[in-house]
């Protein structure tokens, strides 16, 4: 005998002895056993069906910090199963409150045919309490043959705590974008996931949207049941968007609140894009903005309130255009400086404009939005919002005309306030179309929507028009209501 053969022989021999008699048998025959078979992934989240991994240990204890549903398998090894087998256990809390949870099935567990696992589910229903802990444990089994707990004294996970830890709960989107036809009653679904589950009574009339609107809907979700993974919205189209010269946006953002964070992907835009290609040589933001003159201005009229009643109100803000790159698909080129170096060139946006000030700290008065408040300030420092250096966009008819097109508000959130120490995010948007109404003179009539559920109590709405000169048409009178100066809180 080779010495090779001598040692697997006395390791055999010694492994056979050194097991106890309620280890696993070696034979053809297995006792049949009972045990919780709860198994973690290295990253410390449980494994569940149908995936398996046979190098996993069982688990004793579980840290948990999630208000999910947590699921603890119970399998049952045995070759032969030919009558149903029932098994009892006990969810015990180590503070004596069980209402934060809830157990299913509530102490009885079922094996039959080929089904030799079962499970426990433990919902949340509520916070739980501090160093809280749950056990459960393997009381009976209908069949006398059939051992609780595995066969072996070390590790019988016959018992399973769960240790209840400081919750962590967020969310987030999965998908960041939706594109829609723009027919009305069109309905888009997504999600909203949440990692560590979420509970219902927490979430219901929880604001954790903020709404940045270029079009109207309605937002509907489904009854939240036992899933507590995500939560299905509906998005349903209030309004036709058939115009195929204009870009449609509406913007989705989801925002902290009481013990729950927005992290990962938070934003989730809604697009119907312009089917009707742009022609740079429109250019029809040149016809707002002229750099040769530092001070030049854009005029424009808002329907608003004057002493009790509707009346149209001047205003008028430096007017730039958006500076972008070369490689930008609207970059039109506004001058190369007078030399050959391509580095040095000037490139704006053929369809953007914006509003700032010439110099300093202060602020322009873009749409005339000063008006709007009665305890503004007028520094950059508080109220940013003022100064919207990226506010219009054009959409030539055709996608090359140089007279007349629609126009979109950028939908975008300014900062506006009373005081450094307190600031509002405004949501603004709308639409509208801009025309030649005369040679040379251009005339831009658009809706603006303003959104603060604090400071307007949600959204409120007037009608606008501008003009690339100072000389312009009066607007007729409308007949219809207008917004009040409002005190920012």
């Amino acid at each position: 005998m080779t010495r090779i053969k001598i040692l697997s022989i006395l390791f055999t021999v010694a492994l056979i002895t050194s097991c106890s008699k309620d280890d696993y048998k070696l034979g053809s025959e297995i006792d049949p056993f009972l045990r919780f078979n709860f198994l973690v992934k290295s990253d410390n989240t449980p494994v569940e069906y149908p995936i398996a991994n046979g190098s996993l240990i069982p688990q004793s204890t579980y840290v948990n910090n999630s208000v999910k549903t947590l699921k603890v398998p119970v399998a049952l090894t045995t070759r032969n199963l030919k009558n149903t087998v029932t098994a009892n256990f006990s969810a015990v809390s180590s503070t004596g409150e069980n209402e934060s949870f809830t157990v299913n099935p509530i102490n009885e567990l079922v094996f039959q045919g080929s089904k030799l696992t079962d499970t426990i589910f433990v919902s949340f229903d509520k916070r739980w309490a501090a160093n809280q802990s749950i056990t459960l444990k393997l009381e009976t089994v209908s069949d006398p043959e059939i051992h609780i707990g595995n066969l072996n004294n070390q590790y019988p996970n016959d018992t399973f705590k769960i240790d209840l830890a400081t919750i962590e709960t967020n969310y987030t989107f999965p998908v960041n974008q939706y594109i829609i036809k723009g027919e009305i009653g069109e309905t888009i679904d997504f999600k909203v996931n949440f990692p560590n589950g979420f509970i219902p009574s927490e979430i219901e009339n929880a604001p954790i949207f903020k709404f940045t609107n270029g079009f109207d809907y309605s937002l509907t979700h489904d009854d939240y049941g036992d899933n507590r993974n995500s939560i299905n919205y509906h998005l349903t189209l209030l309004e036709d968007l058939q115009n195929d010269d204009a870009r449609y946006e509406s913007k989705i953002t989801l925002v902290n609140v009481p013990n729950y964070n927005a992290t990962g992907s938070i934003n989730l835009t809604i697009v119907k894009p312009i089917k009707s290609p742009r022609d740079i040589q429109a250019n029809p933001a040149s016809k707002f903005y002229d750099l040769s003159n530092q001070f030049y201005l854009t005029y424009g009229e808002h329907w608003f309130d004057r002493n009790g009643s509707c009346a149209w109100q001047t205003f008028n803000a430096f007017t730039f255009p958006v500076v972008v790159t070369k490689d930008d698909e609207n970059a039109i080129l506004y001058s190369d400086k007078g030399t050959a170096n391509p580095n040095d060139d000037v490139y704006h946006d053929a369809f953007k404009i914006g509003f700032n000030v010439v110099t300093g700290s202060n602020t322009v008065n873009s749409f005339g939005l000063k008006r709007w408040f009665s305890n503004e300030s007028g520094s950059a420092a508080v109220s940013p919002g003022f100064n919207i250096t990226s506010a219009l966009e054009f959409f030539p008819a055709n996608g090359n005309s140089k007279t007349e097109g629609t126009v979109l508000v950028i939908p975008q959130d300014i900062t506006i306030g009373s005081s450094a120490t307190n600031t509002y995010q405004i949501a603004i948007s709308g639409d509208g179309i801009y025309k030649e109404i005369s040679d040379g003179l251009f005339e831009i009539s658009f809706e603006l929507k303003l959104t603060n559920d604090k400071v307007f109590g949600g959204t409120v709405s007037t009608q606008y028009r501008m003009y690339n000169n100072r000389v312009y048409p009066k607007p007729a009178a409308l007949s219809i209501d207008c917004p009040k100066e409002v005190t920012l809180p």
